[in-house]
C-alpha cells in the first residue's frame, strides 16, 4: 500500500480520498477550508497543517482544485508541491484545468525531477462516491503505469491519453460533446411538449433511434424516462451548471489557442452562462432543461 499526500478535499477529492483509505492506502489530506479537512478527519483521514506538509509525505501527491490558478499556485508556489515533494514522488493532478496550465506545471515538476500526471476525471460526485470515474491521463507511459493501480481504487475507465496535458484535452473536448448534446436533448423535449407529443414517446422514440445519446438514455433531462436521472431529483447536482460553464468555457479558450472553430461550443458556453446568471448555477447541468423549454 502506497503512502499518499491528497490536496484538496472538496465535493470530489473528499470521497476519491476516503476511497484510497478504504482500499488501505495511507492517505495524509490537506484542504484549505476547515469544514473540508473536518469532513475527511471523520471519515478516518489524517490531516496535515499545509499544502507542504501533505506533499512531504507520499510518494503520491494528488491533487483535485478548482481551477489552474489554483493548480499553478499550489504546486509551483514556495510552500508548494514541487519545492516540498520527497524525491521521487509521483505527481497526479485529478483537476480540470486549461491544458497550458497543465503542460506547463507538468514541465516545471520534470525540470526538478519528478514525473506527473494530469489526470482529470468524469463521472461527477457520484462517481467519486462509489469509485466509478473515468480518468482521462496525460503523461509517460512509465509514470502512468506507476498510477494506475491507485487510479483504480477510485475510478472504473482508466485511459492513458498520450502526453502531458493530453488527459485535459480529452475532458474538455469530451464535456463540449456533453455541453451541447444536453442542451439540443432538452430543446427536442421542449419543442415535444408544445407539439402535443409526450416525453416518454419521444424517449421510447430517440432512444432506439438515431437521436440515441447519453445526454438522453443515462442523464435525460426530463422527469421521467431515466429514474435514476437529476431531473427526477429536483436537478440535485452531481455535475452543476456552473462546472459545465467552467468546462465550456475552458473549450472555448482551447479552439482560440489553436484556431478551432467552435460556434456550437461558443453557443452552448453562452446558453450556460444565462442559466447560470439567473441562479441555476448551483443545479444539476441538466436543469437546462428549465432555460430551454420556459415560454
Amino acid at each position: 500500500m502506497a503512502a499518499i499526500g491528497f490536496i484538496g478535499l472538496g465535493n470530489m477529492g473528499a470521497p476519491m480520498a476516503a476511497n484510497l483509505l478504504k482500499a488501505g492506502h495511507q492517505v495524509l489530506g490537506f484542504d484549505i477550508i476547515g469544514a473540508a479537512r473536518q469532513r475527511f478527519a471523520e471519515k478516518g483521514g489524517r490531516l496535515a497543517g499545509s499544502a507542504a506538509e501533505a506533499a512531504a509525505f507520499g510518494e503520491f501527491v494528488m491533487t483535485m482544485l478548482p481551477a489552474g490558478a489554483e493548480v499553478r499556485a499550489v504546486y509551483l508556489g514556495e510552500e508548494g508541491v514541487i519545492a516540498h515533494a520527497r524525491k521521487g514522488a509521483l505527481l497526479v493532478d485529478c483537476s480540470t484545468i486549461d491544458v497550458e496550465s497543465a503542460r506547463l506545471v507538468a514541465g516545471r515538476a520534470a525540470e526538478r525531477g519528478f514525473d506527473m500526471l494530469d489526470a482529470p476525471v468524469s463521472g461527477g460526485v457520484g462517481g467519486a462516491e462509489g469509485a466509478s470515474l473515468t480518468f482521462m491521463v496525460g503523461g509517460s507511459d512509465a509514470a502512468f503505469a506507476r498510477a494506475e493501480p491507485a487510479l483504480k481504487v477510485m475510478g472504473k475507465t482508466i485511459v492513458h491519453c498520450g502526453p502531458a496535458g493530453n488527459g485535459q484535452a480529452a475532458k474538455i473536448c469530451n464535456n463540449l460533446i456533453l455541453g451541447v448534446s444536453m442542451i439540443a436533448v432538452s430543446e427536442a423535449f421542449a419543442l415535444a411538449e408544445r407539439l402535443g407529443l409526450s416525453a416518454q414517446t419521444l424517449f421510447d422514440v430517440s432512444s432506439r433511434s438515431s437521436g440515441q445519446c447519453w445526454s438522453l438514455t443515462s442523464y435525460c433531462p426530463v422527469p421521467g424516462p431515466v429514474p435514476s436521472s437529476p431531473a427526477n431529483r429536483d436537478y440535485k447536482a452531481g455535475f452543476t451548471a456552473a462546472m459545465m460553464l467552467k468546462d465550456l468555457r475552458l473549450a472555448e479558450q482551447a479552439a482560440v489557442a489553436t484556431a478551432s472553430v467552435s460556434p456550437l461550443g461558443a453557443a452552448a458556453a453562452n446558453i450556460y452562462q444565462l442559466f447560470t446568471g439567473e441562479g441555476g448555477a448551483g443545479l444539476d447541468f441538466s436543469a437546462i432543461y428549465r432555460f430551454v423549454r420556459r415560454e
